[in-house]
């Protein structure tokens, strides 16, 4: 295996990660042989270790703790009730089918039952859920979750539309196909009206 340098790895990186990144980069470089390619010619030298490095940024929401946790250092009291939407919020996912990567957009939108959040804090929820193997539907629906465990609002409702390069450069290879889900609890679950209004908020500007 390669010996590699203090700055081959993520800055502040510690002895552990550094240890797993190393042994991804081995196993990249195996991967390169396997493949019917040389890892030690000039263009794959270090390919292993950025692959390595990219690998565990991709997943680093393994290691972000839990996402309501994320939210809860960024609450605020709140007297009112009108719905609060974040919408087009860039993320980037791995498929735990082919380990390809699928991405996209997502919206989220509650109602406060006496506290908001920092807007921000929304968008650091989507990418520890989508920083991590996921599929879409579980992506969507564990963002609603996070949010209502830490705000413990009235209704919480996510839209994600993605595309994958799992249908994109392989299997049906469909170009122009993407992927829309949906998830909802509370008042968007019995109110189709406050779904509807969400919707139209989130359509294209």
């Amino acid at each position: 295996m390669n010996s590699y340098q203090e700055d081959d790895f993520p800055e502040g990186a510690t002895p552990v990660e550094r240890d797993a990144i190393s042994e991804i980069a081995s196993h990249y470089e195996a991967i390169l042989k396997l493949v019917g390619d040389d890892p030690s010619r000039e263009g794959l030298r270090k390919t292993p270790m950025r692959a390595a490095r990219a690998l565990w940024y991709a997943t680093s929401g393994n290691r972000s703790g839990q996402p309501a946790d994320l939210m809860r250092k960024a609450l605020f009291s709140h007297e009112g009730s009108q719905m609060v939407v974040v919408r087009d919020i860039e993320f980037y996912s791995l498929c735990e089918h082919h380990i390809l990567p699928f991405f996209g957009t997502v919206s989220v939108g509650y109602i406060p039952d006496g506290q908001i959040v920092g807007l921000s804090k929304l968008a650091r929820v989507v990418n520890a859920v989508a920083r991590r193997l996921q599929v879409q539907e579980r992506l969507t629906a564990e963002i609603c979750k996070a949010v209502e465990e830490a705000l413990h609002p009235l209704g919480v409702i996510a839209t994600c539309r993605a595309s994958h390069l799992c249908m994109q450069m392989r299997g049906v290879e469909k170009q122009q196909a993407s992927t829309v889900t949906t998830h909802y609890t509370g008042l968007f679950e019995s109110d189709p009206s406050l779904r509807e209004e969400f919707h139209r908020m989130t359509a294209g500007a």
